[in-house]
């Protein structure tokens, strides 16, 4: 019997804050909202449903089609989705999302109750029914939509189709078998108004954390220290330059978002291998975020600003160097 190939991808779909946007001058990083997809043995899961998320669900599409001569033999859609939080530019991008009027589809969704209110009810009520021509529930895809506290986890075991929901016991640790992913959340309440889930998944003796809209403290995050502790890659929102951070025309402190700076503090006192800044702002163009690079580059050396079409390759050593997009 041979072993499984083990395998840990990371695929940025969208790397924009805020809003998407669209010209000459931001092509290299492009422009599309919060999404990056991850691929760990076979199983799909996916950090927020920007715009990023749309080419995604077309090209998983187009992967369907071709695994069949008809719906009967077809290799059915299955993906975990998780939101960090109910803002637009992390949820816009999935009444868009094509593998959801797919019957054969599962989708396992997963994000924290907001305002007293469920996570499905939160996404039914902002960008679906009477803002979206048709309502979440008339979606063809199996749906299964989850409230996620930070008390709790999921694992994908890999002889199980749907994810498991278990309580966290901080007094003991979570084991599960190395070949089952296992995703763990914390939650930070810089980012207004009900503030965002951050996530780490682990597998096959690896881990990626994912703290977009995650603004930082003076001297660092104590809790988020410990929860992103040895990561092999820290994905960290750093929207803002410093000097945009604390403009004195329209300072952005309490927005909920971080600097490059404060990315890097984190990432040092976390120990971790590798990061990416993410969720850039829609106002800075290619040229601007080439030098944001370079300058943070010289903070922290295995670092890489973002861009739509980055992959990572958990299984190899190091972060790829930047290519430019044609």
């Amino acid at each position: 019997m041979t072993e499984k190939k083990k395998e840990f991808k990371v695929n940025f779909r969208g790397v924009r804050g805020s809003y998407p946007v669209c010209s000459r001058d931001q092509i290299k990083y492009g422009g599309n909202t919060s999404c990056v997809e991850i691929v760990i043995n076979g199983r799909l899961i996916v950090l927020d449903s920007g715009t990023g998320i749309i080419n995604l669900g077309s090209d998983l599409v187009k992967d369907y089609i071709a695994s069949g001569t008809s719906s009967e033999n077809r290799k059915p859609i299955e993906a975990v989705l998780l939101f960090s939080h109910s803002h637009l530019d992390h949820i816009q991008g999935f009444p868009f999302f094509k593998p959801a009027y797919i019957k054969s589809s599962s989708i396992y969704m997963y994000g924290f109750r907001s305002r007293n209110k469920d996570f499905e009810q939160v996404l039914a009520e902002t960008i679906f029914d009477p803002i979206f021509p048709i309502e979440l529930k008339e979606m063809s895809a199996q749906i299964k939509i989850n409230n996620l506290h930070e008390t709790q986890a999921i694992v994908i075991y890999p002889d199980k189709p749907e994810p498991e929901l278990v309580r966290v016991n901080e007094e003991h640790e979570l084991i599960v078998p190395e070949d089952a992913i296992l995703i763990r959340c914390a939650k930070s309440y810089a980012h207004p108004k009900d503030g965002v889930l951050m996530f780490r998944i682990s597998c096959n003796g690896k881990s990626i954390v994912y703290a977009s809209d995650k603004e930082s403290y003076i001297g660092g995050d104590s809790k988020f220290t410990t929860f992103a502790r040895n990561t092999d890659l820290l994905i960290h929102d750093a929207q803002y330059t410093t000097e945009d951070y604390v403009s004195p025309i329209i300072p952005r402190q309490g927005y909920g978002h971080s600097t490059p700076d404060m990315a890097i503090e984190a990432a040092k006192l976390a120990n971790a291998k590798q990061l990416v800044l993410f969720h850039l702002d829609p106002d800075y163009n290619d040229d601007f975020l080439e030098k944001m690079e370079t300058r943070a580059k010289g903070m922290f050396k295995n670092l890489i600003m973002a861009y739509e079409g980055l992959e990572v390759d958990l299984m190899q050593a190091i972060i790829p160097s930047k290519t430019v997009k044609q």
